[in-house]
């Protein structure tokens, strides 16, 4: 940090706002827990599948999107605004711009969140991960970031510290990226006020999503933490930054690079190649950037180890920065095609990203909590030796939660893709790859146990220590004002570049649009990158519904509709996919994660009565099945209502509904349905609601992959 050169200049007394500091870490610390918890329910769930009890908002594909939203944006997001809050208004030696503001962000954030645990649970979701809200809590999410903005511009500007210390440039770019990505993919077409469509579809909307994805991984997990390390670091160890030339290399290439990297979640898929070959190409680069942060880090410990031994907050930020650099070369190594074709949809990339989620930003955010709530209530630390105890399990809980899993998907990977000397797929069940990991899952799952039992003693060390405490709501503080005509004798380019965040800020903006515009908009405004195909048609209304009863029950958790471009997938799920199959899918449905097999060409395999059986017991015709029943599927209903709104949304975003179709949509809709229920009473099972909601995803399944083969399908629209 700069230090102005003042001479005979009266100091200004103020307060910082601590307050807002700990309402943002007592709400982390809360919903830290209930994310956990939920993520362990989730883990179990996968080989105790009858322990969600027929209880639709119990079930995995409901509890996993709100596990993964509890963690990045309840635990994470609160922690950040906590630290953020915290630093930068010591970094800029001036109160927050505006409390009211503060205030606003903090309950705007903790409504948002309300809003996710009352929305995801209950089948309303967008569909997209890391971006399942539905378009009013979208709104409300720009709102209150705004609102962030507007307070951390306000206090730079207002600052007392001539230049941008490191931490406030991770700040700045945080603020940039994550509003320009949240802007452009959430740009949907309200049904109702609680239902939407993705106004990109197909393969637009995949590169958009995974553009979105991964940056929200690289400018919500990742810039926001790494200025948090360059702040509590320090500040912790008692030493400077290492390198201060290295943080402004760390920087500009970090930010620059990682707005590319999106695609490498698309490898062999059906995005062009030349998308798919920039992901690759760029993620290597990472690599570079990334270690350079990491290094940065760990050797402001110069001199410093043997406070390591003694002090739990280092030992949690060491390990911290050092599972940063584990999962920073990582996923540049699975970015790698040959590596790709083996880990994607596989457990490999769950142990990845939880290498990240729980030593990254589990860690550095409790070691963070450790130094600056003793700091805020002017105590000591309750219990050093249950900080230790805290660090000690937690870090076994991620050794056996993540060990497990990277067995497991290697496994998964190579089972995948074995041949018998006759040609034949050696595992041609997919169960049987299924059963060979269950007691991976198993071991997980205490490691999840002892993740969660370690954070529960840090949480009860915090509350200890707030209690012996004495809170500084208002710390005074005394800084000298800025000179106007202030001149260093030694002048840096970069250190002119730090007295004018706005200039900053825009350098910042066009360093992560340049990148995001090479890639997404020759995908949008170039055809030739998105041929269709004559046979593909809109989905009739029936398997519409059916569709969005299939994103509703988040069945794309668990399965994916992509089938690569190798031997072993061709042969185990049929031909390939192809870019003009999936032109009307708004949202796409390719997936992350096989726990179950592809569905992209499920239409026809089965008859109608083995999909209603199966919804509403697995296990009864797949013997050994880890999936969980679905019977409120059965009693639950489509709203008849709503479906031509659906029609006239969709035909807005570019679907080929004829005109004026919502007003014939019903009597297809009906049509189809009485024939399929006719079919399955034929077979035995009883008397059926057509409106059933069952009947709508029967109608989907069976629809799924069959326009390629040239045959209208029953009601398909001409």
């Amino acid at each position: 940090m700069s230090q102005n050169v003042q001479s005979n200049v009266a100091m200004e007394t103020f307060h910082y706002d601590n307050n807002i500091v700990k309402l943002f870490t007592y709400a982390s610390l809360l919903w830290g827990i209930v994310g956990f918890l939920v993520g362990l329910t989730a883990a179990i769930e996968l080989y105790l599948p009858e322990m969600s009890g027929s209880i639709s908002w119990l079930v995995f594909s409901r509890l996993r999107p709100l596990h993964t939203n509890a963690v990045i944006f309840a635990f994470v997001g609160n922690a950040m605004f906590a630290g953020i809050y915290y630093s930068l208004q010591r970094l800029c030696k001036a109160r927050m711009f505006s409390d009211f503001i503060s205030k606003f962000h903090f309950w705007g954030w903790q409504t948002i969140i309300v809003s996710a645990a009352l929305t995801l649970p209950f089948g309303i979701t967008a569909g997209k991960e890391y971006a399942e809200l539905e378009w009013p809590i979208d709104l409300a999410i720009a709102v209150v970031w705004i609102a962030f903005g507007i307070n951390l511009f306000g206090t730079i500007v207002k600052r007392r510290e001539r230049h941008l210390y490191v931490a406030i440039w991770f700040y700045i770019a945080t603020w940039v990226t994550v509003t320009i990505l949240h802007v452009f993919n959430s740009l949907e077409m309200p049904v109702t006020f609680l239902k939407s469509y993705s106004v990109y579809a197909g393969v637009q909307d995949a590169l958009v999503q995974w553009w979105y994805g991964h940056n929200a991984v690289a400018f919500f997990l990742t810039t926001p933490y790494l200025g948090l390390m360059y702040y509590f670091m320090p500040k912790a160890a008692e030493r400077p930054v290492y390198s201060y030339k290295l943080s402004i290399l760390h920087f500009w290439a970090l930010i620059f690079l990682y707005i590319w990297a999106g695609p490498h979640h698309l490898l062999y898929s059906s995005l062009p190649d030349w998308a798919q070959s920039l992901g690759t190409v760029f993620s290597v680069m990472l690599i570079a950037p990334s270690w350079g942060g990491m290094i940065n880090g760990l050797l402001t410990l110069r001199g410093a180890w043997d406070k390591v031994r003694e002090n739990p907050v280092l030992k949690f930020m060491v390990v911290a920065i050092t599972a940063y650099g584990m999962a920073t070369f990582e996923g540049p190594m699975l970015s790698i095609k040959s590596i790709n074709a083996l880990s994607h949809f596989t457990d490999w990339t769950i142990a990845h990203v939880h290498v990240g989620a729980l030593g990254w930003n589990g860690f550095l955010s409790f070691g963070m909590f450790y130094w600056l709530i003793p700091k805020i209530f002017r105590t000591e630390l309750y219990s050093k030796k249950l900080a230790n105890a805290h660090f000690w399990v937690s870090f076994m809980g991620i050794i056996l939660w993540v060990v497990p899993m990277y067995w497991a998907g290697i496994t998964q990977g190579l089972m995948w893709k074995q041949f018998t000397e006759t040609g034949n797929l050696l595992y041609p069940n997919f169960l049987e790859t299924v059963t060979q990991i269950i007691p991976m899952y198993i071991i997980r799952s205490i490691g999840g146990t002892l993740f969660l039992v370690g954070s529960l003693i840090g949480v009860w060390n915090i509350i200890k220590t707030v209690k012996q405490g004495n809170e500084e709501k208002n710390e005074m503080a005394q800084a000298a004002p800025l000179t106007p005509n202030y001149k260093e004798n030694k002048v840096q380019v970069h250190r002119i570049l730090e007295r004018k965040p706005l200039l900053f800020s825009l350098l910042t903006l066009v360093a992560i649009l340049i990148g995001g515009i090479l890639e997404i908009v020759p995908m949008q405004i170039i055809k030739s990158n998105v041929p269709t195909i004559p046979s593909v048609k809109p989905l009739t209304p029936l398997e519409l519904e059916g569709r969005d009863v299939y994103i509703s029950e988040g069945c794309y958790n668990c399965h994916s509709q992509l089938i690569r471009p190798f031997r072993s997938e061709t042969v185990r799920y049929g031909e390939y996919s192809k870019v003009g199959e999936y032109v009307y899918d708004h949202p796409f449905q390719w997936g992350s994660k096989r726990t179950g097999p592809d569905l992209m060409r499920e239409g026809g395999k089965y008859p109608d009565s083995w999909h209603y059986f199966h919804m509403l017991d697995p296990r009864s015709m797949s013997p050994g099945s880890i999936m969980p029943a679905y019977p409120w599927l059965l009693e639950n209903t489509i709203d008849l209502s709503i479906t031509p709104k659906k029609i006239s949304a969709m035909r807005t975003i570019g679907v080929s509904y004829p005109d004026g179709y919502e007003n014939d949509c019903i009597t297809d809709y009906n049509a189809q349905a009485q024939k399929i229920t006719k079919g399955l009473k034929d077979a035995g099972t009883g008397d059926l609601n057509p409106n059933s909601k069952l009947v709508a995803i029967i109608a989907y399944m069976q629809r799924l992959g069959t326009d390629i083969k040239g045959k209208a399908t029953v009601g398909q629209i001409k």
